[in-house]
């Protein structure tokens, strides 16, 4: 039986390990959970980062989530190290060496999982703004009741510039197909075959961003840094919608305000740069505008999934060398989120 190593706190597990998926990893693993002593003080679900050797020792599979040290390559060192990692999370960019993607260790990421739970936050921005439901609770908490000066506006049949081809993108994809949008993406590695299978136009950056809603979804890499620039804003249409839910320096934070602020542009903003954001008052009053704090990948649903989500594509590899939806691709590093 292979030997499994939890590489997060209790506290973690109870986040993102559903009963089911314990059940499974006790029948199928000679599990090792960290437990209460392998916790940093203080920070209750932040693991110690000796915790790594000593709970990985021997360890088949490493079993890693947010809270988990870096994963440093001299635990491959020896030639022994673990055959597989499985972070039931996002980004692994940050979790290990990319040395060791070399070495023959399978990596996994949850991270298409939580991609629907984004995708379904953009869908839910599109609509509250789509139809004004600020600015009608504002007026209604005023009492105000009936608006002539605005009126909402429909998903359907409209034009979405898509920015980036990634899985938060293409769930949002998924979810909008009934709305018969004129679905526009902008990514220079999408392929025309790809399009046409995902239901979409390929197209420009500056096509894209003439659309209703503008919706980003790119890697934090430096080609996107600064992408959607004042210049590029200033083009988009009066009225536009734009979602950011990806990385906060792919775009000028400060034009775009600028913008909402003066009544053009509509926005719903999950990242920031920084983060956190400190936001003048003018801004946080503004009804155009939609907060969140980095929270578009966080239900309660989506993160007990997430272990479950990784294991399934653990042992098919295991069994048969599968490589499911999961699975950490070597020649897309450069450019994964």
């Amino acid at each position: 039986m292979p030997r499994l190593a939890a590489l997060f706190t209790p506290g973690r597990a109870a986040d993102v390990v559903d009963a089911q998926t314990r059940r499974l990893l006790e029948d199928r693993f000679e599990v090792v959970w960290a437990g209460p002593e392998h916790v940093v003080p203080g920070k209750p679900l932040v693991l110690a980062p000796d915790a790594v050797t000593i709970l990985g020792a021997g360890a088949d599979v490493l079993l890693t989530s947010w809270g988990t040290p870096h994963l440093d390559k001299e635990l491959w060192a020896d030639g022994n190290g673990p055959r597989v990692v499985a972070h039931a999370a996002g980004s692994v960019k940050n979790l290990i060496d990319p040395v060791i993607l070399g070495q023959g260790v399978a990596v996994f990421s949850a991270g298409p999982r939580i991609a629907w739970s984004v995708g379904e936050y953009c869908l839910a921005a599109m609509l509250t703004l789509a139809r004004r439901l600020p600015h009608f609770d504002h007026a209604l908490r005023q009492g105000g009741w009936k608006q002539s000066a605005f009126r909402g506006h429909e998903v359907a049949g409209a034009k979405v510039g898509i920015i980036g081809a990634s899985s938060t993108a293409r769930a949002l994809i998924t979810l909008l197909q009934p709305f018969g949008c004129d679905l526009a993406v902008y990514d220079p590695y999408l392929t025309a075959e790809r399009a046409d299978q995902l239901g979409v136009r390929s197209t420009t950056l500056e096509d894209a961003l003439q659309s209703t809603f503008v919706t980003i979804h790119v890697p934090n890499v430096p080609e996107t840094q600064g992408m959607i620039s004042r210049e590029l804003i200033e083009r988009l249409p009066d009225d536009a919608i734009v979602i950011n839910s990806s990385r906060g320096p792919a775009v000028d934070q400060q034009a775009l305000l600028d913008h909402v602020l003066a009544g053009r542009l509509y926005a719903a903003l999950d990242v920031y740069d920084p983060e956190p954001p400190s936001f003048e008052a003018t801004v946080l009053e503004a009804p155009n505008l939609l907060l969140s704090p980095h929270i578009a990948g966080d239900t309660a649903e989506g993160h007990l999934a997430l272990a479950g989500y990784v294991l399934a594509d653990v042992l098919r590899y295991l069994a048969d060398g599968t490589r499911g939806p999961s699975f950490v691709d070597p020649a897309v590093w450069s450019i994964a989120a």
